[in-house]
Order: structure tokens, then C-alpha cells, then sequence
């Protein structure tokens, strides 16, 4: 069976796009060479493994978990079960950091940033390609989700400036860690050439500098809404959807903890549900709401 003829017969059930991406991933090419491919014969191995995948995805597992990767600001990033899958709304966020980020650089020439719950790193490495002259730490309370980040950073970062990703004998540590390591001279010349540092840590735990830009994408689901979620969403990770009962459990914790944290005249950027816009708005006084692609609320930034 021709690449072309399968694409069209699975389309059908599971849609072009998935169907697309399951094809690249089994011809172990990509978006810009599969259609060279179209008229190619598929062997009988790889139509059976290209099958077998299209039967998952019916089953609910999303196409993302099963190839390994997803892209993200034009990225390509690695994802597995320990991670949310990043989604395209989520670059209104990247975006609106970078131009905070550029607004600052004006009168300050290296820019603090934290990414809180960074998950699979992609908000965090896609500020690290996108700007200049930024010192950035990305935290998560969970450790199999750094693992995830860091192999990410290897493959985004690391392989750009051609250093061995070695964040203190590749570890993650904390900020405290961070400082009162004894660094030789090659440790110290590759966390200066490093741009994100890892931090594991239960929201503000771990967390002991103060930053000028804080920006995170965090829980925001109600608790009792996760289970009425599509089927691909609810294989995502638990703890990374959670927001508690009203949704609102991390919103409240950054609130409390902002203005220490946040240097003077810092700004906050938060993720939020399309629906959350005026409860985030009273936590968060004077903030501004920025829309994503389909028009909802998506980001809102608050300024100190």
C-alpha cells in the first residue's frame, strides 16, 4: 500500500494530521520530506507498526506520547507521559514574555527569569531561543518532568553551542546548591555557557532568588472537570492539569508569594483557563488579559 493511499483510508478515522504524523514517524522522516514519500510502498513492517499506532490513537492515546515529540514555538520538543503536551495557545505566552523581556533590556542589560512548573521546558528553552542575554531558571515540583526538560535543553540548547549538558555534574540542584557549589574550572565554564538552570521544587519551595520576569503555565483545572476532559487529555499528567476544587489552587499560591520573589517594577505573565479571566483578575489587581489565537482569554500579566 502507497504512504498516499494508507494516509487517506486512516484519515477517515483518526484525522489527517494525526494520521500524517504517525506516517513521519514510522518512515522516520519529516513534515518537509513526507511529501516526497506519498507514492513510496510502505513494507509489510511498517505498514503493521503504523497500524498498530493508528489503534492507540482511536483508543484515546495522544499522537504526541506515541512519536516521542511535539513542536512548540517551531521547536522540536521530547514528550513522554511525565509531561503536558505543549499547545499552541501556549505561545501567546512565550510571546508576550519575549516582548516584556525586550522592554526591560532597555535599561537592564542581563534579564532574571523563572519559569514556574516548567513541565517539558518548553516555555522556558523557547524564551532561551528566542532572547538574548537571559539568565533563566525553570522549576517543577515533579523530577521526572526535569528529566524530561533536561533532555529537551540537550537537544535545544546544548547541541546549538555544542557543550555536553552538564548542570553541575547533571544534576538538579537547588538555588542554594546552586551557590555554594565549588565549581573547578571546566564545571565553570560550562554553567556559564549554560542558559537554564533546573530547579526541583514544590512551587516557591526551593526557590531563593528574586527574578524580573516570572512567567508559568500552571494547573488551572478544576478538580472534578478532569474526568469530563476529551480522552487524550486525561492520559496527560494528573498533577499537571490539577488546579483543585475551583481551579484557582496555584493562582492563589503565586498571589501570596509574588512579591517576593518579583524585583520592582518585575512582571508576571500566568496561563489561564478561558473561562478564569475575571476570578484571576480580582486575585491579581490592575492586570492586563491578553487573547490567544481562537480569541479566548489566555494570558494575564501583572506588574509590580
Amino acid at each position: 500500500m502507497t504512504v498516499n493511499k494508507i494516509l487517506k483510508e486512516t484519515a477517515e478515522e483518526i484525522g489527517y494530521d494525526k494520521a500524517k504524523i504517525l506516517i513521519e514517524y514510522v518512515l522516520k522522516t519529516d513534515r518537509n520530506h513526507l511529501i516526497f514519500s506519498l507514492n513510496t510502498h510502505l513494507d509489510e513492517k511498517q505498514e503493521k507498526e503504523y497500524k498498530r499506532l493508528v489503534e492507540k490513537v482511536k483508543r484515546g492515546e495522544p499522537v504526541q506520547y506515541l512519536t516521542g515529540k511535539a513542536y512548540f514555538m517551531g521547536l522540536k520538543f521530547i514528550v513522554n507521559k511525565n509531561v503536558l503536551i505543549p499547545q499552541p495557545d501556549t505561545e501567546i505566552l512565550v510571546e508576550e514574555a519575549l516582548k516584556q523581556i525586550e522592554l526591560k533590556q532597555k535599561s537592564k542589560q542581563i534579564i532574571k527569569v523563572l519559569d514556574l512548573c516548567t513541565g517539558s521546558g518548553a516555555i522556558a528553552l523557547s524564551i532561551a531561543k528566542g532572547a538574548k542575554n537571559v539568565e533563566i531558571y525553570a522549576s517543577d515540583v515533579s523530577k521526572r518532568a526535569l528529566k524530561v526538560a533536561e533532555k529537551n535543553y540537550d537537544e535545544i540548547i546544548n547541541s546549538e553551542i555544542n557543550v555536553k549538558n552538564k548542570i553541575i555534574n547533571s544534576k538538579i540542584i537547588s538555588t542554594d546548591d546552586l551557590k555554594n557549589e565549588k565549581l573547578n574550572g571546566d564545571k565553570k565554564e560550562i554553567k556559564e555557557k549554560n542558559k537554564v538552570t533546573f530547579i526541583k521544587s514544590d512551587m516557591f519551595k526551593n526557590i531563593k532568588e528574586k527574578f524580573d520576569i516570572i512567567v508559568t503555565n500552571p494547573p488551572y483545572i478544576k478538580k472534578d472537570v478532569i474526568k469530563t476532559l476529551d480522552r487524550e487529555v486525561r492520559k496527560e499528567p494528573k498533577i499537571a492539569l490539577n488546579g483543585g476544587k475551583d481551579g484557582l489552587k496555584f493562582y492563589r499560591i503565586i498571589r501570596e508569594n509574588i512579591n517576593k520573589y518579583l524585583n520592582d517594577e518585575g512582571v508576571l505573565l500566568m496561563e489561564i483557563g478561558f473561562d478564569q479571566k475575571e476570578e484571576v483578575e480580582k486575585l491579581f489587581e490592575n492586570s492586563t488579559c491578553v487573547k490567544d489565537f481562537g480569541g479566548n482569554d489566555r494570558v494575564i500579566i501583572w506588574k509590580k
